[in-house]
């Protein structure tokens, strides 16, 4: 029954609070209903009372009442520590697959302050904050990335059980966030087919140009050169910044096919996701070539993102 109403709940929901990437907590949106310890507070309340009832006991009745008004104010009390909350989707690094995908979430505070405010994605246990008065407040929640392309986390769950813990006020809020995951890097050996044809004439020659495969010494360091390449022994020398030069054993550039490789099709990608980092970091120009996309040789991060982003995205629909 249960998964059957879950589709209904989620349209209704959609309807109420529609996705957003900020969210006012208003009365439309907050729910609030007795905690478990607030459950056994009324039933022995309800004891209380006839216990009052059957001896006809004035401070029974008294007690009684008292702690029912306790109650009622309480409800207020809870609400009012979610009421005008606002709630906004920071920034969110894309991941590799097996990693922990981390989603910012920023809570503000336009007037009074916010205690033990908790959200999270449950089952998992919900992160616990305060929000000062006036201020800005931001919490990181992470999730497992199990799978390549884009990771949407769904309705975030924002609840308070403050100041008595005998009710339980909360939300559904959708941020509309998400994460890119990349596909896990598969080591393995490049293969031939993925760099240039071998030509007889060309065997023996060993054209120099920036590459990863010889070593040839250090040169000064010029703006863009890899900070990886830092000759920092050189450097406490004082001979100044200097950074390792190495030649390619070919002049010609890599071209990583994914119709070339064996295997399934996340094998495949993770063993191209794999050498996209790899000559990234070398700085050695590449091109890839996937079956629905074509990234012309280039280098640099902004190449190595789009190639992992193209990675991320092979067979997703759009």
């Amino acid at each position: 029954m249960i998964a059957a109403l879950r589709p209904r709940w989620n349209r209704w929901l959609a309807r109420r609070i529609p996705a957003a990437a900020s969210v006012r907590l208003n009365q439309r949106r907050i729910f609030i209903i007795p905690s478990r310890v607030g459950a056994a507070f009324m039933l022995a309340l309800l004891l209380m009372l006839l216990a009052a009832i059957n001896y006809q006991n004035s401070l029974a009745y008294s007690l009684t009442f008292l702690l029912a008004s306790v109650f009622v104010v309480a409800i207020l009390h809870t609400y009012r520590n979610l009421a005008g909350l606002i709630l906004k989707a920071g920034s969110a690094p894309a991941v590799f697959m097996g990693e922990q995908a981390v989603f910012r979430v920023r809570l503000e505070s336009s007037e009074r302050p916010y205690q033990a405010i908790s959200l999270g994605w449950p089952p998992t246990e919900l992160q616990t904050q305060d929000v000062p008065a006036l201020a800005v407040s931001e919490s990181l929640l992470s999730l497992p990335a199990l799978q390549r392309g884009w990771l949407r986390p769904g309705r975030l769950r924002v609840e308070s059980r403050f100041p008595l813990g005998i009710l339980v006020a909360w939300s559904w809020v959708d941020l509309d966030q998400r994460v890119l995951v990349y596909p896990r890097p598969l080591a393995g050996d490049l293969p031939l087919s993925a760099g240039v044809n071998q030509d007889p004439d060309e065997q023996g020659s060993r054209p120099h140009g920036q590459g990863v495969d010889d070593y040839q010494g250090l040169k000064s360091y010029q703006p863009g050169d890899s900070k990886r390449r830092l000759h920092w022994k050189a450097y406490s020398r004082g001979q100044g910044l200097l950074v390792k030069d190495f030649a390619s054993i070919s002049g010609r550039d890599l071209h990583l096919d994914f119709a070339a490789l064996a295997g399934d099709t996340e094998a495949r990608l993770s063993l191209l996701c794999h050498w996209v980092l790899q000559l990234s970091e070398r700085q050695q120009p590449f091109a890839l070539s996937l079956p629905d996309n074509l990234l012309g040789v280039d280098s640099g991060e902004i190449h190595r993102d789009a190639c992992l982003r193209a990675l991320a995205l092979y067979g997703q629909p759009s």
